[in-house]
Formats: structure tokens, C-alpha cells, sequence
């Protein structure tokens, strides 16, 4: 297992890097970039004033043609060879893709265009957030999501099974925004009950409180957010274990431990639980991402809650590109790291896998 492991963490080097190559390359051909983006707050603060007072072209358009920018005509060249340096852009994109690499080898990933903040700060800063709302729901899904399967598979065509179907899909296919909005409706609004607060991961007095005030506190805050974000992702994960349980079920070595005179139970945990939930598995790393990314976007919007879904998702509008590069490294990393302790769980399951005898 160790040189297996020796070799997943080497292929990390190279995944990584295509990533980064493909979406370096993607947003250097988008259209608006930051210096265009920079000059239209400025004409948003100052209604024109900057296009105005300079002489610029109609509505300030900036437009880049080989390497220079004309569209806000009669901008001082100087103040674009200045945006320029600020931005890192007057470096040829082969210095500027090699630069980053170089300080992303020591997870340095450089300043914010826009925000005034180094990018890992804003990552250290939004990461309780996501952690708080992909963690959570990931476990709320696994543990609801599993017995549910296993019990729709002992159970398979009868009454149960086919009502708890009805709940799980009519759930996965209700958007968690949707959702959202209803319990903000119900609970938080007060238009019904005002059970929950509105906004926000805690209360602006939660260092004045006690210990287990803090955890009533952080709970109460994030419960809707995690309902919210959870409730689509039962019906995929229910069914997955629920069809894994039943091939394994129908399985020689089942009708063998049958015969033998093993109680249900004995089978169905000792013999078919280690073997069904292999795939089961194989899917917790992408759940989790795309939990703490880009599934908790709409849902750190609508509940106020400042994460590192939104902050990829404004700073992608803004073309500032560190955070947009920063925040795919490092969910990226995260990712593949989480594939292989998938692959380690699947040793802690089921002893008889053996991956230095593959390749991969």
C-alpha cells in the first residue's frame, strides 16, 4: 500500500498542473478582463466621470488587441501601463504562468485584484463557512441516505419501499434554493414562525458566550442552511445503496450464507454491507466538493453566509483571476487527497483489495 500511495501523491503533481494550464489558458481568452473590470467600477463610482473628464471612447469600452488596451480612448497610456503592473499583466503569459507556479509551490497565491486581501487570507477567511456547510451536509446525507437504502433494499417492492421512493425523488427534485426560500419563509421570516436567524454563521455576541452557548448558537445558525443544502442529494445516494445492497444480495455467497443457517442481520452486515458499499464510497470525495463549491453558492447567497462558493463565484464575475486560480487549486488539491483517502477506506472495508498488485 505504500508504494501505491508514493504514487497517487507523484500523479498529483501532474493533475494539478494541466488543470492549471487549461484554466490559466481559458481565462486569458475571456472577454472583459480585470483592467476592464477596474475601469468600470471606477465609471460606475464616478457616473463616467473617468471617461468624461479624459476624453474616452463611447461608454468607456476597453477592448485588449495586442496587448493594448483602446476602447477607453484617451486614457493616459501611463495610467494603463500602471494597471497593467498592478494586475501582473505586463509580463508575457508564459512569465506570468511560470511566476504563478513558482509561488503556488509554496501556496502563495498572490494578492486579490479587487478585495485588498492576499488570497489564502480570503481563503482562511470564508473556509468556516464551507467547511461548516459542505461538512454537515455530507454527513446528514450519509447518515439519513444509507440505513434508507439499506432499508428500501430488504424491503424492495413493498409499500415502504415504494412511498420512501415517492419523498426521496419529489426532494431531489425540489432546487435547494427553492427550498431554501420556503423554510427562510416558514421559519426565519417571522410571517409564520421565527425560529431561526436569517443571516450569518453566529451572533454578534458569540465570543460573550459559554461553550455550550457557542455550539447552540453555531447549530442554530447554520440548521436551515445545511437542510437547505442537503435535501437534493438524498435521492442519488439512496438509490446508489439501495441498488448496490440488492446485487450483492442476489449474490451466490448470500444464498451459501443462507443455507448455512446465518441469521439475516449476520448477512446483511457481516457479508453484504462491506462489500455494497464500495461505490457507495467512491462517491464521497465528489460529494463533499462540489458540497463545500459549487453546490453551497445559492445557498451562502440567500442566507447571507460570506463562503468560498460565493467569494469563487464574484471574484469569476470580476476577473479576478488569483482567487479564481487560487480557490481551483486549492479544491482541486482537496480533491484529490479526498480520492485517496477514499481508496485508503476501501482498504478499511474490505482487507481483500490490494491496489500495489493494479496498476494505475
Amino acid at each position: 500500500m505504500t508504494a501505491y500511495l508514493l504514487r497517487r501523491l507523484l500523479l498529483l503533481v501532474p493533475t494539478l498542473f494541466f488543470i492549471l494550464v487549461i484554466n490559466f489558458a481559458v481565462l486569458q481568452f475571456l472577454p472583459g478582463g480585470p483592467i476592464e473590470q477596474y475601469i468600470g467600477v471606477l465609471e460606475n463610482v464616478q457616473g463616467g466621470l473617468v471617461d468624461r473628464v479624459l476624453g474616452g471612447g463611447e461608454g468607456g469600452e476597453v477592448l485588449e488587441e495586442g496587448g493594448a488596451y483602446h476602447g477607453a480612448r484617451g486614457l493616459p497610456p501611463e495610467l494603463l501601463e500602471e494597471l497593467e503592473v498592478k494586475f501582473g499583466l505586463d509580463l508575457p503569459i508564459h512569465q506570468r504562468f511560470g511566476r504563478m507556479l513558482s509561488n503556488y509551490l509554496r501556496f502563495d497565491f498572490g494578492d486579490s485584484f479587487f478585495r485588498g486581501k492576499s488570497v489564502t487570507a480570503l481563503i482562511i477567511e470564508k473556509l468556516p463557512v464551507s467547511i461548516s456547510l459542505g461538512l454537515w451536509s455530507t454527513l446528514i446525507i450519509y447518515l439519513v441516505s444509507i440505513p434508507l437504502g439499506i432499508a428500501k433494499a430488504v424491503r424492495d417492492g413493498e409499500r415502504f419501499d415504494l412511498a420512501s421512493s415517492v419523498v426521496v425523488n419529489i426532494a431531489y427534485a425540489i432546487p435547494g434554493f427553492l427550498f431554501g426560500l420556503l423554510l427562510i419563509i416558514i421559519f426565519a421570516s417571522g410571517q409564520v414562525v421565527q425560529w431561526f436567524p436569517l443571516r450569518g454563521l453566529t451572533s454578534d455576541n458569540f465570543e460573550a458566550l459559554s461553550t455550550f452557548g457557542k455550539i447552540t448558537d453555531y447549530f442554530h445558525h447554520i440548521a436551515l442552511p445545511i437542510l437547505a443544502l442537503s435535501i437534493g442529494g438524498f435521492a442519488g445516494l439512496t438509490l446508489l445503496t439501495k441498488n448496490c445492497f440488492l446485487d450483492q444480495i442476489r449474490r451466490q455467497y448470500v444464498i451459501t450464507a443462507r443455507a448455512r443457517g446465518l441469521s439475516e442481520r449476520r448477512i446483511l452486515y457481516g457479508h453484504v454491507f462491506r462489500n455494497a458499499m464500495l461505490l457507495v464510497l467512491a462517491g464521497f470525495p465528489a460529494t463533499l466538493i462540489s458540497l463545500l463549491f459549487t453546490g453551497s453558492v445559492l445557498i451562502e447567497a440567500l442566507f447571507a453566509l460570506d463562503g468560498l462558493g460565493l467569494l469563487g463565484f464574484e471574484a469569476a464575475f470580476q476577473r479576478d483571476y488569483p482567487i479564481v486560480l487560487g480557490t481551483l487549486y486549492f479544491f482541486t488539491l482537496l480533491g484529490l487527497l479526498l480520492g485517496i483517502l477514499s481508496d485508503l477506506a476501501y482498504t478499511w472495508i474490505d482487507p481483500r483489495i490490494d491496489f500495489e498488485k493494479r496498476e494505475i
